[in-house]
């Protein structure tokens, strides 16, 4: 059963297997195992960039396309969604409209760019893919009457995600569902299945097709695939995927803006997610997107303990003190590519492979 659920593509790895197995119940009961609204909101984020970097890890990881374009799918979602709620109506319908026009207008320009951009070497591709969503990014910018500019949009959402809803009285385990465990769970459960169906597609016969384009692009072409149309139809799947993700992002904060989905930082976080969990393995992005967001977001309370527990040791206090997070979190993905070149899943697979061979 589980073995048909993954696609046949299982961890191979008893250690990667229990990783993915406490991130999943972590996340599956994150609203009864951390409470709070800062750790819910922390739980929502890992699920949107889970399903956001596997999508990327579809063209990175399987294709061999590198793109910087695809902050500008997941921007579509979110303001879509954003501006049909804010000035049309606040309601499912309204999620429906403005999902469904973000999806189609994704999917367009990804064929445009798939079709006219495919075709020339992979460095000019992702220059031009850059190109496209710097363009995307100052356009969204500067359109405030339809995208609120730089500060944004503000929106009311469903009625069932607004966290005065409450689904019924009283509580389970002393939670009470309302409207932001709803969203989280609306959230958990189109990042779980959107998820298993990119790892149905990538070991598919389609995704064997973008895996051998990946490891010889003109030995495929020889063999008799139309390799440009094949890359196109990943570049389209992942941009509807990353679409969706914006769509979810726009649900939980019910505020968007350039900064929270168009920014190219975010663009890097998804490289460094996909590089460090490791590329071509889906997996990798769960425990990429996982770690990388914990670091980011707890790194710095991490080093404030840290800094105040050596307080009496010379030098250490400095060295440890929270305003160098960025300076550790860049070390960290220095070791992590230098002691794992082929991501965290690579790395135990291969560690797995050789327990077995001995």
């Amino acid at each position: 059963m589980l073995h048909a659920i993954l696609s046949g593509d299982v961890p191979r790895s008893k250690v990667l297997a229990a990783a993915l197995a406490l991130i999943f119940f972590a996340l599956l009961l994150a609203p009864f195992v951390f409470p709070t609204v800062n750790a819910l909101n922390v739980a929502g984020k890992i699920c949107i960039f889970i399903l956001l970097a596997a999508s990327y890890d579809l063209l990175l990881g399987y294709t061999g396309i590198v793109s910087f374009a695809h902050t500008m799918f997941f921007g579509i979602g979110a303001y879509g969604v954003a501006i049909v709620m804010g000035r049309v109506a606040p309601d499912w319908g309204g999620v429906l409209l403005g999902g469904g026009i973000a999806i189609a207008l994704s999917v367009a320009l990804a064929a445009l760019i798939g079709l006219f951009s495919l075709r020339v070497r992979a460095i000019f591709f992702a220059m031009i893919t850059l190109a496209v969503a710097s363009a995307f990014a100052i356009l969204a910018s500067q359109l405030s009457t339809l995208t609120g500019g730089e500060d944004g949009l503000n929106y009311r959402v469903p009625e069932m995600l607004r966290p005065a809803f409450r689904l019924f009285d009283g509580e389970i385990l002393g939670i009470v569902i309302n409207g932001r465990v709803m969203a989280y769970y609306l959230t958990f459960a189109v990042s779980l299945l959107l998820f298993l169906l990119l790892l149905r597609v990538v070991n598919s016969p389609f995704g064997r097709v973008l895996q051998a384009i990946r490891e010889n692009e003109f030995r495929a072409e020889a063999i008799g695939y139309r390799t440009v149309h094949y890359r196109t139809l990943a570049n389209c799947l992942a941009a509807a995927v990353a679409t969706v993700a914006g769509m979810l992002l726009a649900l939980v904060l019910r505020y968007t803006n350039p900064d929270t989905t168009l920014s190219f930082t975010i663009m890097m976080d998804i490289l460094l997610m996909v590089v460090i969990g490791g590329m071509g393995t889906l997996y990798g992005s769960v425990l990429g997107a996982t770690l990388f967001l914990l670091a980011q977001l707890y790194l710095k309370d991490v080093m404030g303990a840290a800094s105040a527990a050596t307080s009496g040791v010379p030098l250490l206090p400095s060295l440890l003190h929270p305003d160098r997070w960025l300076l550790w979190f860049g070390l960290l993905f220095i070791a992590s590519v230098y002691f794992f070149p082929t991501g965290i899943v690579g790395r135990l697979r291969s560690l797995a492979q050789r327990h077995r061979l001995l």
